[in-house]
């Protein structure tokens, strides 16, 4: 099974999100957001992943007023929760063909 991975450039994602290159690169040298291609700013590729936590940290960096090393500890608070869920829901699904089965 082939996984289906959609991608953005750089200048895309300023033009389509009305952000700033600069303010871009700030965001992925605090880790929030990773190019999945690219060796500089003007050649990097995101994924809809990094695109999605990128619009969170814009967003949380703009509402609450906080640095970005405080978006970047509470994305990735937020991320963790995300991933536990994933795995809550996996075991339940497995108890349930467990109990069912």
């Amino acid at each position: 099974m082939t996984e289906l991975v959609l991608s953005i450039s750089l200048r895309e994602l300023c033009q389509y999100e009305e952000l700033t290159e600069q303010l871009i690169v700030e965001v992925v040298e605090h880790g929030i957001a990773r190019p999945l291609a690219g060796h500089n700013s003007g050649d990097w590729v995101f994924d809809t992943t990094s695109v999605h936590w990128l619009r969170k940290a814009v967003r949380l960096h703009a509402d609450l007023e906080i640095d970005w090393v405080a978006v970047a500890m509470v994305i990735d608070l937020l991320q963790k929760n995300e991933a536990l869920q994933r795995q809550n829901q996996h075991f339940e699904q497995q108890l349930k063909r467990f109990r069912d089965g």
